[in-house]
């Protein structure tokens, strides 16, 4: 009787020491999307922005519109960085990351877009919902909202 307690303890060990092995590194793989969203923008790539989103991604921008698709996340990027946003830059940190299913994540970024142009500096709360297929996270859906200050 003892042996089998030990034999179920162990197990159950060791399948805990896995699922937090394999989240340690689902958390890695959220965060490296999140920097390849940075990467993209500094480097003023739509492709590599683009590259984390699904193929068929919803997503919000600042301003409220909405877009759909990694293909127009990525041509509508590249138009901003070749225009309006080729002087900026944005620093993304990861809040949060929830897990709502081994399969998908829920994940609150902080972004800070930086320009020697006054009126494009903006801090945002964006929100990412991640999928997990074939072993790869995905942005299913981006909704970046803007941080106003409040009125003095």
């Amino acid at each position: 009787m003892k042996l089998l307690v030990t034999l179920t303890l162990l197990a159950l060990f060791a399948v805990s020491a896995s699922a937090q092995n394999n989240h340690a590194a689902d958390e890695s793989a959220l965060r490296d999307a999140v920097k390849q969203l940075e990467t993209g923008w500094n480097t003023k790539s739509g492709a590599t922005f683009a590259k984390p989103f699904a193929e068929d991604a919803d997503y919000v921008v600042i301003n409220g519109n909405y877009i759909k698709g990694r293909a127009v996340i990525e041509s509508s990027h590249q138009r901003i960085f070749d225009t309006i946003f080729k002087e900026t830059t944005i620093s993304l940190t990861v809040q949060q990351i929830r897990f709502l299913r081994p399969d998908v994540a829920v994940v609150h970024v902080k972004g800070q877009r930086t320009s020697p142009v006054k009126e494009l500096v903006q801090d945002a709360m964006i929100t990412l919902f991640m999928t997990k297929e074939n072993h790869r996270w995905t942005i299913a859906a981006f909704q970046n909202t803007a941080i106003t200050q409040p009125a003095r």
